[in-house]
């Protein structure tokens, strides 16, 4: 997974009844886009992730077509 700092993670629940998360990518901490990646929930709460197999990764500059192209999810509503 590589991100750059304004991409959005999606992070799905993991349990029933658990809602997805977004969480926006403020700063990179691996090199060339690698986690770990510090980034802010949508409630202001900031940590550092290394995300698993549960989370996605929405890319900034794709647009809603070029999402559906590529297969990621577009922008999140969450």
């Amino acid at each position: 997974m590589q991100a750059t700092v304004g991409d959005h993670l999606l992070v799905h629940g993991r349990i029933v009844g658990q809602h997805d998360r977004v969480a926006e990518v403020i700063e990179v901490l691996g090199q060339r886009g690698n986690p770990p990646y510090r980034v802010r929930f949508e409630d202001g709460h900031e940590t550092l992730m290394s995300p698993g197999p549960d989370c996605v990764v929405q890319h900034h500059q794709d647009s809603p077509g070029q999402a559906a192209r590529t297969g990621s999810l577009g922008q999140f509503g969450v």
